[in-house]
């Protein structure tokens, strides 16, 4: 039971990753490969059918790891307070400006709409892939479960780590990639065109940059990764946008896959013992909870994967950034 849980809570963190991870990636793309209102509206809207209920997946990823993994939740919400409470600042940002653009009148308002979804999106994705960078590292965890320290630096200080600024930045690039190709799965006209072209530079530098760090940690997995970015960057080059954006979600999956098992079957490292660590039995419910809540969880979460397949079945169409002479 323990097992499935934990890997259900790991399947809910993918799904948040991977498909706000797109979300997020057209949103900091949007005034780079927009060149007029038109443009960075017909890229606003490749989202804005999807981006609400992709959200549902990080209410479904913190509200099963609190009711599987109770101690783990209190040990990482309360460690990371102050990005956790950024992150939904700029979550909530980035859904104001995702919903006023259209409300407001005039392209000045618009273009200032573009500007924070862009920001807040950039920022979303900088502290997500901090704090996925301290999982693999790990937390100051003490003896009773808690992490040591006080003020701003216990919160902050793991944000400033070595791991976590490398995942800041792997996560940026892996969201631009993934928001590149979802455009030229989503689009027609220029913004396809522009947006080819950056899935393939993207892909590419992936490539030599996940390559290079696998060499040097000697990591299979990283390996693994290189070689699906490069079939990416050569389907990226063919035009063949459906495996290359399969690719580019394969690589996001696989990622957080890798960062919530990189420990095996410790969920939390302590950087002080490894014996104050944290494992899979130890932060679970006990199993009366946890057989409670898999009989709400057969209920509730095929209901949302089958309303959101529904979802993007009925919005498949593409997006035209071309103009339309009248």
């Amino acid at each position: 039971m323990v097992t499935l849980w934990f890997s259900l809570v790991v399947l809910c963190w993918v799904l948040f990753f991977v498909l706000e991870g797109f979300d997020f990636g057209v949103g900091i793309l949007g005034p780079v490969l927009g060149r007029d209102d038109h443009e960075r509206g017909a890229i606003v809207r490749t989202v804005g059918p999807f981006w609400d209920g992709n959200e549902v997946w990080l209410v479904a990823a913190i509200g099963v790891t609190f009711a599987a993994f109770p101690d783990w939740y209190a040990a990482l919400l309360s460690a990371l307070y102050l990005p956790m409470v950024a992150i939904l600042l700029l979550l909530a940002i980035r859904g104001v400006a995702l919903e006023f653009r259209g409300k407001g009148d005039g392209e000045r308002f618009r273009r200032r709409c573009d500007a924070a979804l862009a920001a807040s999106s950039a920022g979303i994705v900088l502290l997500w892939g901090a704090v996925l960078g301290v999982f693999t590292h790990g937390l100051a965890l003490g003896a009773d479960g808690q992490v040591t320290g006080t003020g701003v630096s216990r919160s902050l200080g793991p944000l400033t780590s070595g791991p976590a600024l490398a995942g800041a930045a792997l996560a940026l690039l892996g969201a631009l990639l993934i928001g590149a190709a979802f455009l030229t799965l989503r689009t027609t006209g220029p913004v396809h065109d522009r947006a080819k072209r950056w899935t393939v530079r993207l892909a590419g530098a992936g490539t030599a940059g996940v390559a290079v760090a696998g060499i040097a940690t000697g990591s299979p997995v990283t390996l693994a990764v290189a070689v699906l970015l490069l079939g990416v960057t050569l389907t990226a080059r063919g035009g063949r946008e459906t495996l290359t954006f399969a690719g580019t979600a394969l690589g996001a999956a696989t990622a957080v896959v890798a960062v919530f098992t990189y420990h095996g079957d410790v969920v939390l490292r302590s950087t002080l013992d490894p014996a104050w660590s944290l494992t899979m039995t130890g932060a679970a419910a006990t199993p009366s909870a946890l057989k409670l809540i898999t009989v709400v969880g057969v209920v509730v979460l095929p209901g949302v994967v089958v309303y959101q397949a529904f979802s993007y079945w009925v919005f498949r169409r593409r997006v035209a950034s071309a103009r339309v002479p009248s």
